[in-house]
């Protein structure tokens, strides 16, 4: 099933190609290169690196503490940024 924001690209090429663009322009950031290879290199010292077995190197308070599902590592992101959007406009009010 696809979710909102592929099925909003799909019907909007020139937004997907302005997303594309940006994305490309922010990975090429020093430290996006940096926090990649780090996470990289924590795991191929492990021998997880491109295995398949879903997990990603978790970061918790600015280090790698370990291995955790992919995509509970990848959604705190967001509910972490939903979060302060929500208090900020609690505080403004």
């Amino acid at each position: 099933m696809a979710g909102r924001t592929k099925k909003y690209y799909d019907s909007n090429p020139e937004a997907y190609s302005k997303k594309l663009k940006y994305d490309k322009k922010y990975n090429k950031r020093p430290n996006r290169i940096k926090y990649r290879s780090e996470l990289n290199e924590y795991n191929r010292k492990r021998g997880t690196y491109g295995n398949g077995d879903g997990l990603d190197a978790s970061h918790k308070g600015g280090k790698i503490v370990g291995f955790e599902n992919a995509r509970k590592n990848r959604a705190r992101k967001i509910i972490n940024f939903l979060n302060k959007r929500i208090n900020k406009n609690k505080k403004n009010k």
